[in-house]
């Protein structure tokens, strides 16, 4: 049996499988200020009737990490960077709590300045002056060399709550977008290891001995404990959640767009050949873009109980969400009234959904009938618009699925697929907006927490040789090693998997579920006067995101 459990900014929804079969399914409130309450909520009734020892396998999927960071309730952090020459302060992202040294490494990972440990021993003492307790440490070429780094992290030794190392959130090279993903991770690692912390305890507490996974961003889990030394991966935990959801229960193989229509927000995503898209280079978030890989989605604020006004001479939707419908007892006209008042879905009283539109239609002098209407077409037209533009701005760069490169590959979605609670009342509209073929799924009002609870355990390597310099730089494993100069390509990408395969297990995967990927590798003669001195070479793999082993798409769910 395996427990999905997906905490929303709306509901609470946990969903139990068997086989492939969805045993029970249960959706509470959220409560945004004691997540654990709605987690117990939701469980308790799981639990009823289940032997929790049957458990093989608990994944949750939050909005912990992203709820910080856009609503800035992140801690201060310091920043001690490396950053040689090419790049002025100016242009940093953080010029404030940020320590510039003068050491460096080149492109090729040789040193070129030595650390200077009196620099560190200054940018430390002004942190700690400065009551900053979580650093980040970021090396400009760390992902060819990591000894500055590591060497940095020696000295600061245990002064501080939380260091984050630039080397070890990504392999890829980017310095202002590693510096933006080392600050957030070490801005979150205190909240989010308070949350992991609890969660594992209330596992504990409930008898549980199954491994306990969290969801991350491109749509593959890590384990909990393990997590907690990378929380910046679980950010857009939520939307991955649902992409993952409908991967599941849609079985397509064409091209398609994918709502998930929820309580406060509408995230599109968008299916190549059935699918997923991932983001090029890493996902933006607070306003920085990162190299944290995640799925490829888009949030816009109009949600089913997104607060409707009349503004101005026409209506505006969200982005806040007050409350429920007032169908359901909530204080402000949402879509989800206007839905209920044309009989498109049958939730709630419908008098107390008349009785809120009724406030806008007399405001705008039209009929409660006229003023439902406006405020289904409004909601409709919102959600198309950001359809639409999200499709052109796919169709203008390079399209990345979560395996492979799709070069001038442009996506024409033929089918739509939806799923969350006001989804029922506008599937036919917007499949007709669309151009698509509306597919309500099947479980779609607990689709995220099922997707969670069958998304496999995902992780990449990037391993850099120099058969020159005769060393070897596992980029996310922060380790150097010696070659032989006569290393080839292939020998490279043998010693990759297997190092892959280990860090894979760390994470929690299973022996089965190792289908591992090469995404890039690339090869280069150095050379120097008229000679072939040595090669650089390139590897970068991936354990293959999707649904866990046994997992059959042509039966699907149940």
């Amino acid at each position: 049996m395996i427990l999905g459990i997906d905490v929303g900014g709306t509901h609470t929804d946990a969903a139990l499988l068997e086989d492939f079969e969805v045993k029970k399914k249960v959706k509470v409130k959220t409560n945004q200020e004691d997540i654990l309450s709605s987690l117990l909520e939701a469980t308790s009734s799981i639990f009823a009737s289940l032997d929790p020892k049957r458990l093989r396998r608990i994944v949750l999927s939050t909005t912990i990490s992203t709820n910080a960071i856009v609503q800035n309730k992140i801690r201060r952090v310091g920043l001690i960077i490396a950053r040689g020459p090419g790049i002025p302060p100016s242009l940093l992202p953080f010029p404030e709590d940020t320590y510039l040294l003068s050491a460096y490494m080149n492109h090729r990972g040789f040193e070129v300045v030595p650390l200077d440990e009196k620099e560190v021993e200054e940018a430390v003492s002004r942190f700690i002056e400065a009551g900053i307790e979580h650093l980040g440490v970021v090396g400009k070429f760390c992902t060819r060399n990591p000894a500055h780094e590591l060497a940095i992290a020696k000295l600061i030794g245990g002064r501080f709550k939380h260091v984050s190392l630039g080397h070890k959130l990504s392999g890829r090279l980017n310095f202002r977008r590693r510096i933006a993903t080392t600050y957030l991770n070490a801005a979150i690692s205190s909240l989010y290891r308070r949350f992991a912390l609890a969660v594992m305890n209330f596992v504990r507490d409930l008898g549980v001995s199954a491994p306990v996974y969290i969801l991350k961003a491109d749509g593959g889990t890590i384990g909990i404990e393990e997590s907690i030394q990378f929380p910046c991966q679980t950010i857009l935990s939520g939307p991955a959640a649902s992409i993952m959801g409908v991967l599941a229960l849609s079985r397509g193989n064409s091209d398609a767009i994918a709502l998930d229509i929820g309580g406060t927000t509408t995230d599109i995503a968008v299916f190549a050949d059935g699918v997923p898209l991932l983001e090029g280079f890493g996902v933006k978030i607070g306003g920085l873009k990162t190299l944290i890989r995640g799925l490829r989605t888009r949030s816009i604020g109009a949600g089913g109980d997104s607060r409707i006004k009349w503004q101005d001479g026409k209506i505006a939707i969200g982005p806040e969400r007050e409350g429920d419908a007032a169908a359901l007892g909530g204080p402000y006209p949402t879509p989800t009234d206007a839905m209920v008042w044309l009989g498109l879905i049958k939730i709630g009283d419908r008098d107390k959904a008349g009785a809120a539109i009724y406030t806008l239609a007399r405001e705008a002098g039209l009929s409660v009938d006229e003023m439902a209407r406006k405020m289904l077409d409004t909601t409709l037209e919102k959600i198309c618009e950001a359809v639409k533009e999200f499709v052109n701005e796919i169709n203008n760069e390079p399209v990345y699925t979560i395996h492979e490169l799709l070069e001038g590959r442009k996506i024409r979605p033929t089918n739509l697929y939806l799923v969350g609670g006001p989804s029922e009342g506008l599937a036919e509209p917007l499949g007709k907006m669309l151009g698509c073929t509306p597919h309500l799924l099947p479980h779609a009002e607990v689709a995220n927490a099922i997707g969670a609870a069958l998304a496999r355990t995902t992780t990449e390597l990037t391993l850099l040789a120099d058969t020159e310099k005769r060393t070897l730089t596992i980029a996310e494993e922060g380790e150097t090693m010696y070659i032989p100069p006569r290393t080839k390509i292939d020998d490279i990408i043998t010693l990759g998997k297997e190092r892959l395969k280990e860090r894979a297990k760390r994470m929690g995967a299973k022996e089965d579920e190792l289908e591992i990927e090469v995404l890039e590798e690339q090869e280069f003669n150095m050379v120097r006067g008229f000679d072939t001195i040595g090669k650089n070479i390139r590897v970068k793999l991936q354990i293959k995101p999707g649904l866990i082993a046994g997992y059959n798409s042509e039966k699907g769910i149940r």
